[in-house]
């Protein structure tokens, strides 16, 4: 679906839209662009024009290099005291029967069943349980820290966090410090959905609003930590609302820096109180992550999430701006397959991710959260990746 031009000024000469080809000259000449011109691209954009250029700013940052990390999830409870209404995963405090929950030993255990394995990240987030509080999190953090120092704990949306920062009668700041010094190394990108009032007060009132989800992030950047962003997309936003959503986050990365990648989200309609509402087609996916990497000029990675994308439209993505595609997960998450997702085991090992990336003819790259690299797979084999378990 990529234009065959090696120039990228030929990219912008062959629409005859004289408003796309002013954008796309911007773009070139690596000017920032406006609100406006976001909202012009998803609007008359096509997705060929689009790609292309999304994949020529792709390959400027980064050129083929493709991320991936081993990682595994845990997910403390899917009982919550919210009720968005995309969300098939959470059960309702008052059904929590319904719902799991796990003990402190119980997550520990689940982080010691990787004792030997080469995975560098535990990415940790539930629903909000009210018996889930702060100093039941922070038991937690210093636990998995004391256990295996190295592994990076990346947990808690500002959902969570507002949360058991409020029951806590504590404030953001205090709040973060004490996460932060018990071994929260970073932030997930999630609980941002669609930061608009109009269309936040529509899917999901009852949880923590804009403000309150960039501050924590902001916080989380002015104690030293990274974090991720992302944004639901695909139900009842219109385009402008999308680009409100990616302005807000960009300003908030020309203050602080700390964002290390935008991901954007579809929404999935099984399950949930939105199922009426029906889902993105693969061409509007495609164009999300194209307008997403020339939108979001200061964030040096864009991701997608292949358990909710599934493989085959995960890589269809790193032809239209993406260079991240996550991790290897382990089938440790269960949030995107209750909504109805591709992939409904979500785990890939390292040789499955090294191949899906190579196939696509992209230079596959384990990194540690932070996005050091850990080991460049470009000319290791997959039969060598298969037989050495420190590899796989």
């Amino acid at each position: 679906m990529e234009l065959a031009i090696s120039d990228p000024y030929q990219i912008v000469s062959v629409t005859q839209d004289a408003e796309l080809k002013r954008i796309g000259e911007k773009i070139l000449r690596k000017e920032r662009i406006s609100f406006d011109e976001g909202v012009y691209l998803f609007k008359h954009g096509s997705l060929p024009w689009l790609g292309t250029l999304a994949n020529w700013v792709r390959e400027e940052k980064h050129g083929d290099r493709t991320y991936f990390n081993r990682n595994f999830h845990i997910e403390p409870t899917n009982v919550c005291v919210f009720s968005c209404k995309f969300c098939s995963y959470s059960r309702l405090y008052a059904h929590k029967e319904e719902g799991w929950e796990l003990s402190i030993d119980q997550m520990l255990d689940i982080v010691k069943s990787y004792d030997g394995k080469p995975v560098t990240e535990v990415h940790i987030v539930g629903g909000v349980h009210p018996k889930m509080n702060l100093e039941f999190f922070l038991t937690l953090l210093k636990a998995i820290k004391a256990h295996r120092p190295e592994l990076h704990i990346k947990a808690f949306t500002p959902v969570e966090l507002d949360y058991m920062f409020r029951k806590a009668k504590v404030s953001v700041e205090e709040g973060m410090r004490l996460a932060h010094e018990a071994g929260l190394d970073s932030l997930p990108g999630g609980g941002a959905e669609i930061f608009h009032p109009e269309i936040r007060t529509q899917i999901c009132e009852d949880k923590v609003d804009a403000d309150g989800w960039l501050l924590i992030h902001k916080t989380a950047h002015q104690l030293g930590m990274h974090s991720n962003a992302t944004m639901l997309y695909g139900h009842i936003e219109k385009y402008w609302h999308r680009i409100d959503h990616m302005n807000r986050l960009r300003t908030l990365q020309d203050e602080t820096g700390g964002f290390n990648t935008f991901i954007p989200l579809k929404f999935r309609n099984k399950d949930n109180e939105m199922s009426y509402v029906p889902e993105s087609s693969v061409v509007e996916d495609m164009k999300m992550y194209a307008v997403a990497r020339l939108y979001m000029d200061n964030f040096p990675h864009i991701k997608a999430y292949w358990p909710m994308l599934g493989r085959q439209n995960a890589q269809l993505t790193l032809s239209f701006g993406v260079n991240d595609i996550d991790g290897t997960i382990d089938d440790t998450t269960k949030i995107y397959s209750m909504a109805g997702s591709e992939e409904q085991s979500p785990s890939m090992n390292t040789a499955q991710l090294v191949t899906l990336i190579k196939q696509v003819k992209r230079q596959p790259i384990e990194r540690d959260t932070l996005y050091n690299e850990v080991r460049d797979y470009t000319n290791i084999d997959v039969q060598e990746i298969e037989a050495n378990p420190l590899l796989n």
